[in-house]
C-alpha cells in the first residue's frame, strides 16, 4: 500500500515537471504590452501621419485649447508689419523636432525651416455680436515635409472647443464692434489649398511669407519676460547657424515716428510683394514691391504706365500728387473681386491703409512728363 503510494506520488510529479517545461505554442504568442503613454507636455507629430483629423491631435496647445497657451517648444511670435486680413486679429507659433533649427539665408529671404517644422497661425475678431464675445475661426498650418510646404487649414466650431481639418475653403459672415466701438461686419473667407497656394507660391514651390529676419528683428514679451525674436529663436534652438549681428529690420507701418516712404514699402512688402516679386503669382506686372527692391521709385510703380489701365484715367500705377490717376490706389480702394488687391486674402477695403497709401501719393512732386 505504502509502495504503491509512493509511485503515484512520483508519477504526478514527473507529469507536473513535464507540463511545467513544455514550451509555448508559437501559434499563439502573448499580447504585446500595450505602448507608453504620451510624455506630458509632448507636442504630437508623426510627418508620415499628418495632416491629423483635429487641431487637438497635434497637442499645440494645453489646458482649453480656444485660449492658445502654447505647449513645450511651441514658440509665440510676431511680425513687424503684419498681413491685413479683414481686420482679424492673429497668433502666430512655431514648433520643430527636437534637435532641428532653421538657418539664415539673407534678411529679406524666409528662413530655411528643416523638414518638420510647423508654422501657426491662428485668425480671431474681440468682441463679436452679439454677446462681445471672442471668436476664434480657422487656425492654418504650414508644415515641410520631404523638402517641401504643405497647407492644412482647421476650421472653428461655435462652441471654441475643437476645429476641425478643412482645406475646402468657406465663408463666416459676422459683425464685431471694432476699437472706437464702431459696428463693422464682414463674410470672412477661410481659404482653400489652391488659395494658399496662389498667395505663397515662389516659382510653383510653397514658400512662408512672414519668417523673414527682417520681418521677425523686433521684441516679443514671452511669459519669461521681454525679449528680441531672433535671439529668443537662437536660445530654444530654433535659429542655428551663422546668424549676423547686424540684421536690419522693416519699419512698422502704423508708426508714425517712421519715415512716411518706409512705411509704405513695410506695407506694401507684406500685403503685395508675394505677387509682385520674380517667380509670384503677379511677377508679370511691372512693379516689385518687397522691401529690399523697393527703395527704388519706380518699382513702386511712380510714374509707371499700367499694362492695363482699370479706368480711363488711371495714366499711372501711382501718379504723383493724385490718386484719381493712380490704379495702385484703386485696387487697393476696391472690393471688386477682378480688380482689388491684393487679389486674396481680403473682402473689405483696409481703410488705415489706403490712407497711408493716399498720403504716400499726394506727398510726391515728381513730374512724370
Amino acid at each position: 500500500m505504502n509502495r504503491t503510494f509512493v509511485v503515484m506520488v512520483l508519477l504526478l510529479l514527473v507529469a507536473w515537471a513535464c507540463k511545467k517545461e513544455k514550451p509555448e505554442d508559437p501559434g499563439t504568442p502573448s499580447p504585446s504590452p500595450p505602448p507608453p503613454p504620451p510624455v506630458e507636455g509632448a507636442v504630437v507629430f508623426d510627418i508620415n501621419e499628418v495632416p491629423y483629423p483635429n487641431l487637438a491631435d497635434y497637442a499645440f496647445f494645453t489646458g482649453d485649447m480656444h485660449e492658445l497657451n502654447p505647449n513645450q517648444g511651441v514658440l509665440p511670435y510676431d511680425v513687424i508689419t503684419p498681413l491685413f486680413s479683414d481686420y482679424a486679429e492673429k497668433k502666430r507659433f512655431v514648433w520643430m523636432p527636437q534637435g532641428a533649427s532653421a538657418q539664415y539665408v539673407a534678411d529679406n529671404a524666409p528662413l530655411a525651416f528643416p523638414n518638420g517644422t510647423v508654422l501657426i497661425k491662428t485668425f480671431y475678431y474681440n468682441n463679436v455680436l452679439p454677446n462681445n464675445e471672442t471668436r476664434i475661426l480657422e487656425t492654418r498650418l504650414m508644415f515641410r515635409r520631404n523638402g517641401s510646404w504643405e497647407f492644412a487649414n482647421y476650421v472653428w466650431n461655435e462652441a471654441q472647443t475643437e476645429a476641425l481639418l478643412d482645406n475646402n475653403g468657406s465663408n463666416v459672415p459676422l459683425q464685431w464692434m471694432d476699437d472706437n466701438n464702431q459696428m463693422r461686419e464682414v463674410v470672412y473667407r477661410i481659404p482653400n489649398e489652391l488659395e494658399c497656394f496662389t498667395c505663397h507660391k515662389s516659382y510653383e514651390q510653397a514658400m512662408p511669407i512672414g519668417t523673414k529676419p527682417r520681418q521677425l528683428n523686433k521684441n516679443y514679451a514671452y511669459d519669461q519676460g521681454v525679449a528680441n525674436q531672433l535671439m529668443r529663436w537662437q536660445e530654444e534652438g530654433y535659429l542655428g547657424g551663422n546668424v549676423p549681428a547686424n540684421i536690419g529690420a522693416v519699419a512698422a507701418w502704423d508708426d508714425v515716428n517712421e519715415s512716411l516712404q518706409n512705411r509704405v514699402r513695410a506695407y506694401l512688402d507684406m500685403n503685395c510683394a508675394h505677387c509682385h516679386t520674380d517667380g509670384g503669382h503677379c511677377d508679370y506686372r511691372a512693379i516689385r514691391l518687397a522691401w529690399d527692391e523697393s527703395d527704388i521709385l519706380e518699382n513702386h510703380g511712380v510714374c509707371v504706365e499700367p499694362e492695363e489701365a482699370v479706368e480711363p484715367q488711371h495714366t499711372h500705377i501711382l501718379s504723383p500728387g493724385n490718386t484719381t490717376k493712380s490704379v495702385l490706389h484703386y485696387r487697393l480702394g476696391t472690393n471688386e473681386e477682378n480688380f482689388r488687391m491684393p487679389l486674396l486674402g481680403r473682402t473689405v477695403v483696409h481703410e488705415e491703409g489706403l490712407e497711408l497709401i493716399t498720403e504716400y501719393i499726394n506727398s510726391l512732386t515728381i513730374n512724370c512728363d
